[in-house]
């Protein structure tokens, strides 16, 4: 008989597959009665499937008895409430390190893109406007100050990058890491205020919602550009969006968003910005890698080994 899990939503093609071959699978997002569904599997699921950014409450976590393990594929577990699971000893997994290349891609993609103003310039080519007139200078990338919010894996990972382009690298995070070499900054804005250029590296939820605040952006300055990888929660959005209209702000990369996929319109219109789909992890590669790290993580519980990738 297949062990059973719940899966909370969609999950790559392949995963689903092979965890529909491996397991019973019960789909919370699809159940017309999701307490109804919690209620039949009660005795029977130990085990979730999930992603970092499905909402996963107390609400689920406490109408399983017998749940001992949340695989989440992702290197973010904001949605997974954690205080819930703790109480309960239940492993969470996450998918980390695989994420940290493709997402460190995008980082740098978006700091060359809007600095070099790639895509107002492949416009300008397109609508025919080179024709009459000259294009509008750029400031440039290489040599610029790199500040780095949250030097874990995607962190380094965009300050290998970084040095590529002979950019000084600066760091704040939770507490100065020995094994880099980078400047250490204990506050946000200073940070901010020593960098001409602001990435955000650090995960979601309570702990890092509004790190980037007022004084932040403010410290960044109207030279400075800000680069969000991480979640949209961590950046005060209402305040940049109104930083970058007045061009308090040199301009932003964004990944991520508050709502989304609802971005907020007024950006829409302003050439200083560059707007992604939340798509920093999105290559077949490494969304493929994250899947089997997840099929890795419930594979090694119902064996009863140690987890993979669990959340430390």
């Amino acid at each position: 008989m297949k062990n059973q899990i719940l899966q909370m939503g969609p999950l790559l093609p392949e995963t689903m597959r092979d965890l529909e071959a491996t397991y019973t699978v019960h789909r919370y997002d699809l159940a017309s009665d999701k307490a109804q569904l919690l209620s039949e599997i009660a005795s029977t699921v130990s085990a979730i499937a999930t992603r970092g950014d499905y909402a996963l409450g107390e609400n689920v976590i406490s109408s399983l008895p017998k749940l001992k393990m949340i695989a989440s594929s992702g290197a973010g577990f904001d949605g997974i409430d954690v205080q819930a699971a703790k109480a309960r000893c239940i492993t969470i997994t996450n998918t980390p390190g695989i994420v940290s290349e493709c997402v460190a891609d995008l980082a740098m993609t978006l700091v060359l893109t809007t600095i070099r103003r790639t895509l107002a310039h492949d416009r300008f080519v397109r609508s025919g406007e080179w024709r009459q007139r000259k294009p509008v200078l750029t400031e440039k990338v290489w040599g610029e100050r790199l500040g780095i919010i949250g030097l874990g894996g995607i962190g380094k990972a965009i300050a290998r990058r970084a040095e590529a382009f002979r950019m000084p690298i600066a760091y704040y995070g939770r507490h100065r890491q020995d094994e880099v070499d980078y400047p250490f900054f204990r506050d946000p804005a200073e940070l901010a205020h020593w960098a001409r250029v602001l990435v955000v590296a650090v995960p979601g939820g309570r702990s890092t919602a509004g790190l980037v605040s007022r004084e932040v952006i403010d410290a960044l300055g109207v030279d400075g550009v800000l680069v969000n990888v991480s979640r949209g929660s961590v950046v005060d959005e209402p305040y940049l969006v109104d930083a970058l209209t007045s061009r308090r702000l040199a301009g932003a990369g964004l990944d991520v968003f508050a709502n989304e996929p609802n971005v907020p319109e007024q950006l829409f219109e302003l050439d200083n910005v560059v707007l992604q789909p939340h798509i920093g992890s999105g290559s077949t590669y490494t969304r493929v890698a994250m899947g089997q790290c997840l099929l890795d993580n419930l594979s090694a519980f119902f064996s009863g080994q140690p987890a993979v990738s669990p959340v430390p």
